[in-house]
Parts: structure tokens; sequence; C-alpha cells
């Protein structure tokens, strides 16, 4: 299988994660101005990322002199292993639709800021429990300013859509439970995983980073029966309208859900010499580039006052810094 060994590799791949994780919801955002409900839009998304969990699995998991192959290691797993891995997709299906619900309520500039920073602090905190490696102190400052900036962009936004009271409080409190899930499903998905599987050989009963991608895709896609049904329901949406949409729609879902799944291959690649907290929580530097998404190419905070401008700027400072001490973490 295919890892590596160095942190300018490590810190590379968590960059990318960081530019994947935090641009995968402009799909969302164009296929809303098309009204193609998100509850439609996200079987396409879904899709997308069981297909690429298969597609890594069986490329970059089954060839190279790394661990083992794929097929070998899924044999060698032990239930607990697998059971764990597909649960983290399961959980991480629940956190994101109700985060593809708030940012269609409250903006990708509040939503996801306040969502992922939140999930950031919490995945953090329980992946450093798992495996603590990295620079504990480094790492802490960095969460400390990262909810500083999710602090300052959930000011910004309320303060520019108070015209939106309603649908902004609705979509903070789905980013807040979103954010409490997903904080979850990394550690999970972690604590599956052979330890340094890039240095040591497989340890029995554990997956590789390919196999618990495979079983975390089919965990979601799965649970997406279940979840994303309810949804609908509540939505008002039917397979039929999901059956008759123009392929452009669709293929927008599709899109979205494979840059994510490329983002978290990179990023579990990373947690090999990173270490899963370190390499979590630069990958959630997500919140800092939907940021930049919000504020300068789907103007959320056009028009905003001086002071929310200034608050703005606070929050992006805030994000830099802590991503900054973050990464500095892995060295």
């Amino acid at each position: 299988m295919f890892v590596v060994n160095n942190s300018a590799d490590a810190f590379l791949f968590c960059a990318l994660t960081m530019m994947g994780w935090g641009s995968w919801a402009n799909t969302q955002k164009l296929a809303g101005k098309e009204r193609w409900p998100f509850a439609l839009y996200y079987w396409d998304y879904a899709f997308g990322v069981a297909l690429l969990g298969l597609v890594f699995c069986f490329t970059l998991g089954s060839f190279g002199s790394a661990g083992s192959s794929a097929l070998t290691n899924l044999h060698t797993a032990s239930t607990g292993s697998m059971l764990r891995a597909l649960a983290s997709g399961a959980l991480f299906n629940l956190s994101n639709i109700l985060l593809v619900i708030a940012i269609d309520a409250a903006g990708i500039s509040l939503a996801f800021p306040v969502g992922v920073g939140l999930a950031l602090v919490i995945g953090t905190v329980a992946s450093y429990y798992h495996a603590p490696k990295g620079n504990p102190t480094l790492l802490g400052v960095g969460v400390v300013l990262i909810i500083f900036a999710m602090i300052m962009s959930a000011v910004a936004t309320r303060q520019v859509q108070k015209h939106r009271l309603a649908n902004t409080s609705r979509g903070l409190l789905f980013a807040c439970a979103a954010g409490c899930l997903m904080g979850f499903f990394y550690p999970q998905l972690a604590s599956s995983i052979s330890p340094n599987f890039n240095t040591e050989p497989i340890q029995i009963g554990y997956l590789t980073p390919y196999t618990a991608l495979l079983l975390f895709g089919i965990g979601l896609l799965a649970s997406n029966l279940v979840i994303n049904t309810v949804f609908m329901r509540f939505q008002g949406s039917t397979f039929r309208e999901y059956r008759d949409a123009k392929f452009k729609l669709h293929w927008l879902g599709l899109l979205g859900g494979a840059i994510w799944m490329i983002a978290l291959c990179l990023n579990v690649i990373a947690s090999g010499v990173a270490g899963p907290a370190v390499s979590y929580a630069l990958g959630q530097g997500a919140t800092l580039v939907a940021a930049l998404w919000g504020v300068f190419v789907w103007r959320e905070f056009h028009g905003a006052s001086t002071s929310t401008r200034a608050v703005v700027a606070l929050m992006l400072i805030g994000y830099t810094a802590g991503l900054i001490s973050i990464g500095a973490a892995i060295l």
C-alpha cells in the first residue's frame, strides 16, 4: 500500500485535505442555486464518497511494499475494527447532513466555521487521547485560536444577517449539532487503523487506512438509506424527482463527495507521520478555506458595516494563526 514517511509530505497532504474539506460545499451551493433540494443532492454525494473509497482500496491500498493488500487485510481484520470503521461512516453521514441543512439555512460563512470548528475541537482532543502524537502545547494553542475564530464568525454573521434572524438561528443550532456529532467520527475511524501503519507491519485485527476508508464509505452509504430517506420525507422530496433530474445536478453531488473523500484519504495517510490529532486538526483548517469562499466568492458579507468587517478580519486572523500553530505541532 502507498504511505508517506516524512513531515513535509504529511504537511502537504494535510494542506490538500484542508482545501478539499473547505471546498466541497461549493457544489452544494451551486446545486442550491438550481433549486435542487439538499436531500436529493446528498444521494449523489454519498455515492461519490463510497465510489472513491472503493477506488482507493483497490489501487493505492493494493499496490506497494508497505503493509498488506486490501483483500488480505479484510480477511485478517477483527469484527470490532470493521464495525468501528462502518460506524464512523454512519456517524459522519448524520452529522454532515445536519451541516448541509445548516449551510442552507444560515450560509457557508456561519454554518461551516461553527460546525466544523466545533468538530475540530472535539475530534482533536479525542484523537490525541487515543494516539498522543505531536506537540501538545502548539496543538492546544492552535485549537484555542480556532475557537476564537469560530466565535468571530458567528458574531459577524449574526450582525450582517439580522434580516434573516430566524433562519440564522436555526442554522446555528443545526451547525452546533453537526459539530458535536462530527467530532467523534474521526477518532472512531482512527481507532480501527493499525498504529504506525507507515513504518510497522499491520497489527492483527486492525485495518489498513485503505480498507478502513472502504468500510467508511460503505457505512456512510448504507446509513444514508435510512437517514436521508427520513430527511427526504421531511423536505417533501421524492425519488421520482431524483430520477428525472438533469445530469448536471447529479454530477455536482458526485463531485462534492469525491472531493471530500480524496481529502479524507490524504488526511488518513498523513496521520501515520503527524498523528491522528494533528492531521485531523490541520485538515479541519477547512474552516478557513470555507470562510474565504463565503466572504470573497459567495459574498455573504456584502454590504456589511465597518465593525462587521473588522470582526471578519479577526476571524480570518484567528484561523490563520491557529493553523500555523497546529502545523508547527507536526515538527
